[in-house]
């Protein structure tokens, strides 16, 4: 019976379900906006990172060693916001039972998660800005506007493959744990992909296992938005948006079984 009255209830005006998913992620905007000691080394951490090896270390190597730089301390700050914006906060409001609240509402199921995967684009896109304006102002890189549009696009959209990662393993572990967990898999990924430094720095051995790590694609990606990578770029974008879908599976179905 309960069936039947599902099927038969209308469906929800267009746009109501629009406002509905803006609503959604108007929220999640102003409720980490309201976070500042969340956000903050989220953006600042790849920041003084850049600064003190892509801008005053990299001088005596010239602007290309900061170009460089710039697109993968780039990655490794747009991975954060995925990663820490979708697998702390999911596996907190999971044991908080806001997750609950939020299924028992008259709203659209996907909102939670797009609302989510907004916040981490904006908070991609802050990164990268910041980023930018440190490469053109401090370390004299050259970039063309149509290099820069790419290197901001490539990050938001990058980050998305980091939320599949991040919900996932927000599905698997309880709030308390995950920042450790999430520092655990983000650090080490970020060291063996080439982000801190560039791979024919690193032995061998881990050079040949980098492409294992969606960040090593994302990588590919970035420095090809800077002009320093112009190899195929097709099998890196395939990579990610099959790792996205891997993971996001995963999370739903745990999800619909655990909560």
């Amino acid at each position: 019976m309960n069936t039947v009255m599902l099927s038969a209830a209308p469906a929800m005006p267009r746009g109501r379900l629009i406002g509905a998913y803006l609503e959604e992620a108007r929220s999640e905007c102003l409720r980490y906006m309201r976070a500042p000691g969340f956000m903050l080394p989220i953006m600042l951490f790849p920041a003084m990172f850049y600064l003190l090896f892509g801008v005053l270390m990299a001088k005596s190597n010239g602007a290309e060693a900061a170009r460089y730089l710039l697109a993968s301390y780039g990655v490794f700050g747009v991975m954060s916001p995925g990663l820490f914006g979708f697998g702390v906060s999911l596996a907190l409001e999971r044991d908080g039972g806001l997750l609950t609240f939020k299924r028992a509402l008259p709203m659209p199921p996907g909102a939670y998660l797009l609302g989510k995967m907004l916040m981490a684009m904006a908070a991609a896109g802050v990164v990268i800005l910041l980023l930018l304006t440190m490469a053109l102002t401090l370390g004299h890189v050259s970039l063309s506007l149509s290099q820069a549009a790419a290197l901001l696009l490539t990050g938001m959209l990058g980050v998305l493959p980091f939320c599949a990662l991040g919900m996932f393993v927000g599905t698997l572990i309880k709030g308390q744990g995950a920042p450790g967990m999430l520092q655990l898999i983000y650090l080490p990924m970020s060291f063996l992909s080439g982000l801190w430094f560039p791979l024919p720095m690193l032995p061998k051995f881990l050079q040949q296992i980098a492409p294992v790590w969606p960040s090593y694609h994302l990588d590919m990606l970035a420095l090809a938005a800077v002009g320093m990578n112009k190899g195929p770029l097709l099998g890196h974008v395939l990579v990610l948006i099959g790792f996205a879908a891997v993971f996001l599976l995963m999370a739903a179905r745990r999800l619909r079984r655990h909560g």
